[in-house]
Order: C-alpha cells, then structure tokens, then sequence
C-alpha cells in the first residue's frame, strides 16, 4: 500500500508535497511535512480499513500541517510579515507556469482555512465535493457552502488587489 502510494505519483508532483504547498507551507519545510506525513501513514497503517487511501492520505497531511502551524505559532513571535512575502520565481516555478498562477496563489493564502482548503481541493485536485467532506470530516452542505462563499472572498480580494471589477465564471 505504502510502495503502491509513492509509485503511483513518481511520474508527477508528489500530492503530499502539491497539497502542503498550496495550503501555504513554506518550500523550506515541505520536505519535513512530506517526511512526517509518511511516518504517520506508516505508524497508523493498522488503522486504514475502509474507503479511498488517498482521502485518508489527505487527512493525515492537513492533520500534519495543522500541528505545524500550532508549533509554529507558539515558537515564532521573532519573524515578521516581511520575510514571508518574500517568494522567490525560481522557487515558486516549481508549482506555477505562471506569474498569474503565483498572484492567485498569493490571493488564495489571504483567506481563512475553512474556505482556503476546498478551494484547493477541488481546483487545484480535483477532488470531488463528496471527497473534499470526508477529507475535512464535515458535511456535503458545509463544502458547498464553504467553496461557494470562498469563491466570493477570493473574487473580493483578487479585485481589491488589482484595482477592478472580475466577473465570476464558474
């Protein structure tokens, strides 16, 4: 199952890796995320039993994300806003072809988790609303609520940043 997960994605971007990513985890901690995300699916592998092994493979990396952002939030009171909107384009290209790609990016980070990650999951992973409420263990109306009102955020703060009015399609 382990092997079949990390095969299956060689030819592509590792999920793991996308996902933390677009989430905001920063380049330089993915490789922790990534490695922290395998040692989980390893020590709890007793524990998959039923459903898709990717959606319990999501769950267990916004579960690892999430407790880095707890540790991060105690330890960092030092590290100003400044160092974290430094994006590097060498870096950044890895997961953009676009310099557009990079500002939606940008725009997507700006919003709250509870709209930020079915955003992600069903844009950027093409993840179904069915798979997005069991990765999040919430309800199918609370992931069409929350991909509904995320979108309108999202518009929001897009226009905001470029000064006029996008009209939504989709």
């Amino acid at each position: 199952m382990f092997k079949f997960f990390y095969v299956k994605n060689i030819n592509r971007e590792l999920i793991i890796e996308r996902f933390a990513y677009q989430f905001g985890v920063k380049q330089e901690n993915i490789p922790d995320i990534v490695q922290e995300t395998f040692i989980r699916i390893h020590r709890k592998s007793h524990q998959f039993h039923k459903g898709k092994f990717t959606t319990w493979v999501y769950q267990i990396t916004l579960n690892v994300v999430r407790d880095q952002y707890r540790k991060q939030k105690r330890d960092r009171k030092l590290i100003d806003k400044a160092r974290q909107s430094q994006l590097q384009t060498i870096k950044n290209s890895y997961y953009f072809e676009k310099q557009e790609h990079l500002f939606l990016h940008e725009c997507i980070q700006k919003l709250d988790a509870k709209y930020k990650i079915p955003l992600i999951l069903y844009y950027f992973h093409d993840k179904s609303y069915d798979e997005i409420a069991l990765i999040l263990n919430i309800k199918l109306s609370v992931v069409k609520t929350r991909i509904h009102r995320g979108k309108a955020k999202l518009k929001e703060i897009f226009e905001t940043s470029i000064g006029e009015e996008v009209y939504q399609n989709g």
